[in-house]
């Protein structure tokens, strides 16, 4: 049941004939994970926020650098030194304090991603690094839970959405060994447009609604500004999704 606080917050997005008053009180009821506090996930978590989403569990084991603050727009100069999950969890506040965020300060491994993915409608891949987005995919993929890909580099970007069972897994796309991690440049809008992006998706496969990206690669390129587009087919020996069965 919305408020008139909720009605009045949420107007123009519940004149959408797609949201209206039943898919913003859905919205409420909804718990995303963000996987990562920094150039991807902040303004994912900002717009999920505003939007409504009613619970954010945020996981990021980082502290706030002043390198980080050309891209990662939930942190400011007075949060250097601090955690990331607690820099975030004092902005989104600000934004909407009706909001539940749920920090975790921990980093993802193959051993505790199931249970830091538990009890949530979907997945946000705001990670830096293959090897992490990998173990978070098959976490994904084992319980069935939708899964927003991202990932920045220089001016470029991309994003896919995976929906276990229905689409190609991330595993599908990257068949060799993860490279090794390693620093690389970012102009500080491209995670801006990746991460609204994928805010985008979550809200759209929340709701079930719009056409996502399954099976489908969306690579922006800020140099040129410019949008292509990649059909990616869902491999049938995948180590990571090739057992799953159509749902």
């Amino acid at each position: 049941m919305l408020s008139g606080n909720d009605l009045e917050r949420y107007d123009r997005q519940i004149l959408l004939r797609e949201i209206g008053e039943k898919g913003q009180a859905k919205l409420q009821q909804a718990k995303v994970m963000i996987a990562g506090a920094g150039g991807l996930g902040s303004p994912s978590a900002l717009y999920l926020a505003a939007a409504g989403v009613g619970t954010l569990r945020i996981v990021d084991n980082d502290r706030v650098s002043l390198s980080n603050l050309n891209r990662q727009i939930l942190h400011g100069d007075a949060d250097i030194n601090k955690l990331k999950v607690d820099s975030a969890s004092h902005r989104l506040a600000q934004l909407n304090s009706h909001v539940v965020v749920e920090t975790i300060a921990d980093t993802i491994t193959a051993a505790n991603a199931a249970k830091l993915s538990d009890g949530c409608d979907l997945l946000i891949d705001a990670l830096d690094n293959i090897e992490t987005r990998y173990i978070l995919n098959q976490a994904a993929v084992a319980y069935r839970i939708p899964f927003i890909h991202g990932a920045v580099n220089g001016f470029e970007g991309r994003v896919m959405t995976i929906l276990p069972g229905k689409s190609a897994c991330l595993r599908c796309m990257h068949r060799g060994a993860a490279p090794l991690p390693s620093k690389f440049p970012v102009i500080g809008v491209a995670p801006g447009v990746i991460g609204a992006i994928q805010a985008t998706e979550a809200i759209k496969v929340l709701l079930n609604i719009g056409k996502p990206l399954l099976n489908r690669l969306l690579v922006y390129d800020g140099f040129n500004l410019g949008f292509q587009e990649f059909k990616i087919k869902r491999n049938p020996q995948c180590n990571h999704c090739g057992q799953l069965n159509e749902t």
